[in-house]
């Protein structure tokens, strides 16, 4: 299994998830950045996500969805908001309408994610920071810490030297 650990920090507001590749942070990095490669991992296997939009800089925006079993269709939304590639990303995380830009009133989530070179793969991990108790609870009641899981476990795939 990719993921190695995933632990709530309900004092601080925080779900983090550390995961080990095979592979260089140069490699791990490119999946994040590349919207194909972040399609094919980005939602759980159950809901494949798809972007619409993924503008991979500073202040950049991305929007996707992710198609459920029964034909739902969540939406969600980043901010970039720092990239020292391929070293730490952080970004906004939010829940996106219809229309798939950001709901008015519902504050996102903070997040970063770190890329450091282990045992000659790498060690990513991604931690969420949520705004408040209810916001971690609604979260996590909706299944994100599973489901950032069961993503995360579909990198390795892409990690292959045929699919980079």
């Amino acid at each position: 299994m990719t993921v190695v650990s995933t632990t709530k920090d309900i004092d601080n507001l925080t779900l983090t998830l550390v995961a080990e590749f095979g592979a260089g942070p140069d490699r791990v990095w490119a999946v994040w950045e590349d919207p194909r490669k972040l399609e094919r991992w980005w939602g759980p296997p159950t809901f494949p996500a798809s972007f619409t939009r993924h503008d991979f800089v500073v202040g950049g925006e991305s929007r996707y969805f992710m198609t459920g079993p029964a034909g739902e269709t969540p939406r969600g939304w980043w901010r970039v908001d720092a990239i020292d590639k391929p070293r730490r990303l952080e970004f906004a995380n939010g829940l996106a309408g219809d229309d798939g830009e950001p709901m008015p009133g519902v504050e996102p989530m903070s997040g970063y994610v770190t890329f450091e070179s282990f045992d000659g793969g790498t060690r990513m991990t991604a931690v969420t920071h949520f705004v408040s108790i209810e916001q971690m609870e609604t979260m996590l009641g909706m299944g994100m810490q599973e489901g950032m899981t069961q993503a995360i476990g579909q990198i390795d795939a892409l990690l292959t030297p045929t699919s980079v």
